[in-house]
């Protein structure tokens, strides 16, 4: 496990129930404009899809059902679960017929997306990070830590202020004392 991954998972962003979410990371200016503090908007409802029954993930090969695009094809460069859209590279349309697929065990207990159309296992795209890198496919170069080494406790808290703990590595002692202040 990475660094990164560690940090990450230590991270989780908070907000509002009445935010709104759209394709903007929710830090940008962007995000900040559409969601302006003290702003009450109406309530998207939106019909919320379970974790677990979600089917459509980044890298899927889609095609566009209805609409001016209607035939075209294309690969899923983002999906906004908040808002249930979903983002093709070259087209921007929303997730609105999606293939009715349902999850099944297979013979070795693995889970798979299965067509409820042609019965045909639809294979599940490799996992890529934003940036384009894949964590299965990752290998630790020479200047990376080791995972033992980024759990390993090297930090003692104390009380003692940096001088302080700089003389007693150094075998100073002070016999002097700091006088007492009071802030007002």
């Amino acid at each position: 496990m990475r660094l990164t991954a560690i940090l990450s998972m230590a991270a989780k962003a908070a907000f509002p129930k009445d935010y709104r979410y759209g394709t903007s990371r929710p830090w940008t200016i962007a995000a900040k404009r559409l969601n302006p503090p003290g702003k009450k908007r109406r309530k998207v409802f939106i019909e919320p899809i379970a974790y677990e029954d979600w089917s459509v993930f980044k890298g899927d090969t889609v095609e566009i059902l209805s609409g001016k695009d209607k035939g075209k094809q294309g690969k899923v460069a983002q999906v906004f679960r908040h808002r249930n859209w979903v983002i093709l590279d070259g087209l921007n349309t929303h997730f609105r017929k999606p293939t009715e697929v349902e999850w099944r065990f297979t013979e070795e207990g693995e889970k798979v997306r299965v067509s409820l159309r042609t019965g045909r296992i639809v294979p599940k795209p490799v996992f890529q990070r934003r940036d384009g890198i894949v964590p299965q496919q990752w290998k630790d170069g020479p200047k990376d830590t080791s995972p033992e080494d980024t759990l390993e406790k090297t930090y003692t808290p104390s009380l003692k202020t940096l001088e302080e703990e700089v003389m007693d590595k150094l075998g100073i002692e002070e016999p002097r004392r700091n006088r007492k202040t009071y802030w007002y």
